[in-house]
């Protein structure tokens, strides 16, 4: 299973994303409060994947992206998005975003979404 990264301004958000990714088999290697702890987060733990909100403080998620790509272009980012976002997800394919996911969660589509990126 790998290790995963979750970045999210939103403590719920991070907590119940972490219950479906542990259910799931996951490790949560770490987790950044937003996107400027996260990315420092990401080049600390190095995660086979990251899910990374689009909307935070500090750097939104499109800025800590490009940030994390720069750094590592074979990251595996998951964007999380919430509904009325499409401009912002257009930003994020552009820039390398593997895949999104939707808030509310899903647990079975963030589930798939997961296993679909990590067989990349």
């Amino acid at each position: 299973m790998a290790n995963i990264l979750i970045i999210d301004d939103s403590r719920t958000s991070r907590r119940i994303l972490r219950g479906i990714l542990e259910e799931a088999g996951h490790t949560v290697a770490g987790e950044g409060m937003d996107g400027e702890d996260g990315y420092l987060k990401y080049k600390e733990l190095r995660p086979d994947l990251v899910t990374l909100d689009i909307t935070m403080p500090k750097l939104d998620g499109i800025e800590a992206l490009q940030l994390i790509r720069k750094y590592d272009e074979n990251a595996q980012v998951v964007m999380i998005t919430a509904a009325g976002q499409k401009e912002k997800m257009i930003q994020a394919v552009k820039h390398g975003a593997a895949e999104f996911i939707t808030k509310p969660y899903e647990p079975d589509m963030v589930k798939d979404v997961i296993e679909k990126v990590l067989r990349k």
